[in-house]
C-alpha cells in the first residue's frame, strides 16, 4: 500500500483556501503519522489537500494509511461521507520518506510525541527542506509556541495548530499565536481549518 510523491502538488487555487495578502495553502505535509497525526491527515484529505505523511520509517506510515482506510470506511457506513469522496481522499494521502521531500510544501504540521526537545529537534532539521514562504505548525497541546518557533529560520511563519483527540470527530481546533506569528500566517491557518470543517478557538 505504498504512496510514495512529494507534497508539492495539488489542483486547488481557489479563494478559500487563502488568506487576505493572498498566501494560498495547496499541499501539507505531516511530521508524525502516530494517532494525531493520521487523524489530521484524514480530515485535511477529505478536505481536498494533498497530504504527505513523514515518520521514522515507511511502516509506520503504512500502518497509518491502514487506520486512516479503516475510519473512513466507517464513515461511509454511518452514511457520513460517500465512498467516492473516501476513494479520493485516501489517493490524496502520500508518504513523505524524507523532510526534503516537503521542499514545496505550503503547510507542515509537526504532529509528533508532546516532548519539548523532540520537536525543537524535528523544526531544526525540517526548515533547511522547505521553501521559504512555506508555514510552520505545531500540534502541542501545552508547549510555548514562541519558544518552539525560535528554534526555526521563520518565528512569523511558525503558528500552534492544536487539533483535539480524535481529530475526526472532534470539531474544535485551537488556534495560537506566538509572539512573532505575522498576520498572514494567521489569517491563512485560520482559512485553512476553517476549509476542515473545524471550529476554532484562538488562544
Amino acid at each position: 500500500m505504498s504512496r510514495k510523491r512529494s507534497a508539492g502538488a495539488v489542483e486547488r487555487t481557489d479563494e478559500k483556501s487563502q488568506g487576505p495578502e493572498g498566501f494560498v495553502i495547496r499541499s501539507v505535509g505531516i511530521v508524525g503519522a502516530g494517532q494525531m497525526g493520521n487523524g489530521i491527515a484524514h480530515v485535511v484529505a477529505l478536505a481536498g489537500y494533498d497530504v504527505a505523511i513523514n515518520d521514522l520509517s515507511q511502516e509506520r506510515v503504512e500502518k497509518a494509511l491502514k487506520n486512516i482506510e479503516r475510519n473512513m470506511t466507517r464513515q461511509v457506513a454511518r452514511g457520513l461521507i460517500k465512498d467516492e469522496d473516501m476513494q479520493k481522499a485516501l489517493a490524496r494521502i502520500t508518504y513523505a520518506p524524507a523532510f526534503k521531500d516537503f521542499g514545496q510544501t505550503d503547510l507542515v504540521v509537526e504532529a509528533a510525541t508532546e516532548d519539548e526537545d523532540v520537536k525543537r529537534k524535528i523544526f531544526t532539521a525540517l526548515c533547511p527542506s522547505l521553501k521559504p514562504d512555506a508555514i510552520l505548525a505545531s500540534n502541542t497541546s501545552s508547549i510555548s509556541i514562541t519558544r518552539l518557533a525560535s528554534t526555526t529560520d521563520r518565528p512569523e511563519r511558525f503558528i500552534g495548530m492544536h487539533f483535539m483527540n480524535p481529530v475526526p470527530l472532534m470539531q474544535l481546533v485551537e488556534l495560537i499565536r506566538g509572539i512573532a506569528t505575522e498576520d498572514e500566517t494567521f489569517n491563512a491557518s485560520r482559512i485553512f481549518v476553517e476549509r476542515l470543517g473545524k471550529t476554532i478557538a484562538v488562544s
